[in-house]
């Protein structure tokens, strides 16, 4: 009997020893990745949150939010893009993903020709609120009467 009680004890306690030194494997916040924004998108819907509409006259250093309306957006999975909009003006881009674990962002940078994106400074960020392959809702942050409000993109897959 002591045999066994001894033989219990000692399991219990290698068991306790090997989890309490095993990793902790945190799950991610998010799902989001490269694969999931790279492709063909238009962008269906332009909403506010934490601003009023028509605080914000010009977006991207480009135009009116009204002129985004519908544009469609080609998003390769090695950075190069474009947006085109209703008017028919194109405007190509260098996109990125990060996921640094706490704010999933979609970044770009407008190219001109024959410029390259290192070559470029200025870009845009925004956050991706959700991205499952066939939508993507991005919003990107814009301050308004002391605080942060958003202009949220909403994209359908082509």
């Amino acid at each position: 009997m002591k045999k066994i009680v001894y033989s219990i004890a000692i399991l219990f306690t290698a068991f306790t020893v090997l989890t309490s030194c095993s990793s902790t494997k945190v799950a991610e916040s998010n799902t989001f990745s490269r694969g999931k924004i790279s492709g063909t998108w238009t962008l269906n819907s332009i909403n506010y949150e934490g601003i009023v509409e028509n605080a914000v006259q010009t977006v991207f250093d480009q135009g009116p939010v009204a002129e985004f309306q519908g544009s469609t957006w080609q998003l390769s999975n090695n950075g190069q893009g474009s947006y085109s909009l209703a008017n028919g003006s194109v405007q190509p881009i260098y996109w990125s993903y990060i996921n640094d674990g706490m704010t999933p962002t979609f970044q770009f940078k407008k190219l001109a020709d024959g410029v390259k994106a290192k070559d470029v400074a200025a870009g845009y960020k925004m956050v991706v609120a959700s991205a499952d392959g066939s939508n993507l809702t991005l919003k990107a942050p814009v301050q308004y009467d002391g605080k942060t409000g958003y202009i949220v993109y909403s994209f359908a897959k082509k």
